[in-house]
């Protein structure tokens, strides 16, 4: 039985790819490998969404180039630069852009010819690599926001939902495999369905996935502001098994700069919306995104983005500079600001969300948290509760037990000491 083995870079969107891959390639009768030496293929799915993103991706291809194995290459940066990666690295046996997702056997048969069945990518055959009681849900593809510095759009094309009845099924059948988490994603969530015949909302589909009563947790990831309504906000507040966890990626609070970004809404509503979430949904944990250093920013806009943060206090927030990305928008925007301003912003930016993480932190000394267990680190437990999300942006909760736990059980946490980023605790009954 010949081996495989998978390196996948980038964000969890990426990751179901490459766990769609890696079902494919079990339909093939392939044997699954972790440790990559012994691969008869290792596939590299890339990442390019940032220049940081690209030079990693560009170094893990290098890196993995010289053994015996063959190399496949697929991924957003092979969808950007396929001609270009082509001509610079040679040694790579075979580059899969995902517009040929859908011939995705066809195209590996060049290096393998006992593949004779031409299927695609197909989530019915999805290998999925995140433990056996959590798992992603993509509800989409793509992206129609067109944000000014993003590449997502020029990626991986407009958003695309995906049918209703095919993610319901989806959801249901992770169900009864036993799977008590879904983590629903796509580039914006709070899109999904405006593009279906039968004009589906994102509350529908939450409303379907909740009829599944197997499942316990339903976290919703990418949530575009100005599309938060009122009736999803209500349905999280009602619904005990919605987490009730806002990843709201504002990129910045100055209307300039949003309006420079194309990023709809403005200051204004963002405030409304974030005292809106807090007034109907108490426990509501928020996290956002934020960007500095977009060209035209000033230090006033920058000290104003300061203030927001301070006011608003997320619970979660990443930062990061600007990336001048071509094809963008905002490639030859004037007043471009330079790499060493952009970063000492975002020390600037961090150091006052560690303040403010380690002040909310605090608040939840004494409470009792209901979650999963995922895990082991030293002597401690880790939790995972409506507060932290599972792509490790946000901290720990590590708790002691004196009883056996297994990855996957549902427990109790009563939440004794915290610091800037993690929490600490003991079971309780």
């Amino acid at each position: 039985m010949k081996k495989v083995a998978i390196i996948s870079l980038g964000c969890a969107k990426n990751l179901v790819d490459s766990e769609n891959i890696l079902g494919l390639l079990i339909k093939n009768n392939y044997q699954v490998v972790t440790n990559k030496k012994d691969a008869d293929i290792l596939i590299i799915n890339t990442c390019g969404f940032i220049e940081a993103s690209k030079k990693e991706s560009i170094r893990v291809i290098l890196d993995n180039i010289n053994h015996k194995q063959k190399v496949v290459v697929t991924g957003c940066l092979v969808n950007r630069y396929v001609d270009e990666l082509r001509k610079e690295i040679p040694e790579v046996d075979l580059w899969i852009p995902i517009r040929d997702y859908p011939r995705f056997n066809q195209l590996l048969a060049q290096l393998d010819k006992d593949i004779t069945n031409y299927e695609g990518l197909n989530d019915d055959y999805r290998l999925v690599s995140t433990g056996a009681y959590s798992a992603y849900l993509k509800i989409g593809e793509g992206c129609s926001n067109c944000c000014t510095y993003c590449a997502i759009p020029l990626i991986r094309g407009p958003y695309t939902s995906r049918p209703y009845e095919d993610i319901i099924n989806e959801a249901r059948k992770l169900a009864n495999d036993g799977y008590k988490e879904l983590i629903v994603l796509e580039q914006d969530t709070t899109r999904y369905g405006l593009d279906l015949k039968e004009k589906k909302t994102i509350v529908d589909l939450l409303k379907g996935l909740l009829e599944i009563k197997e499942l316990s947790f339903i976290r919703l990831l990418y949530l575009y502001p100005d599309e938060i309504t009122d009736e999803l906000i209500d349905l999280i507040a009602k619904e005990k098994r919605l987490t009730p966890y806002f990843d709201v990626p504002i990129q910045h609070s100055e209307d300039k700069i949003l309006k420079s970004m194309n990023r709809r809404g403005d200051k204004a509503y963002l405030t409304n919306l974030f005292n809106k979430i807090r007034t109907k949904v108490p426990n509501a944990v928020i996290r956002t995104t934020v960007m500095v250093g977009f060209p035209g920013e000033t230090k006033e806009d920058f000290n104003n983005l300061l203030k927001f943060i301070d006011d608003v206090k997320f619970d979660h927030l990443g930062g990061f500079t600007y990336s001048k990305e071509e094809g963008t928008a905002s490639y030859n925007f004037p007043h471009q600001v330079r790499s060493d301003i952009k970063q000492k912003r975002l020390d600037e930016l961090m150091s006052l969300q560690q303040k403010i993480s380690y002040q909310l932190n605090k608040k939840h000394i004494g409470e009792v948290m209901n979650g999963l267990v995922i895990g082991k680190e030293n002597d401690y437990y880790l939790l995972r509760s409506y507060w932290n999300a599972p792509d490790d942006v946000d901290g720990k909760i590590m708790f002691k037990s004196d009883r056996l736990l297994n990855e996957g059980d549902i427990v109790n946490v009563k939440i004794l000491e915290s610091y800037v980023y993690d929490l600490y605790g003991e079971i309780v009954d």
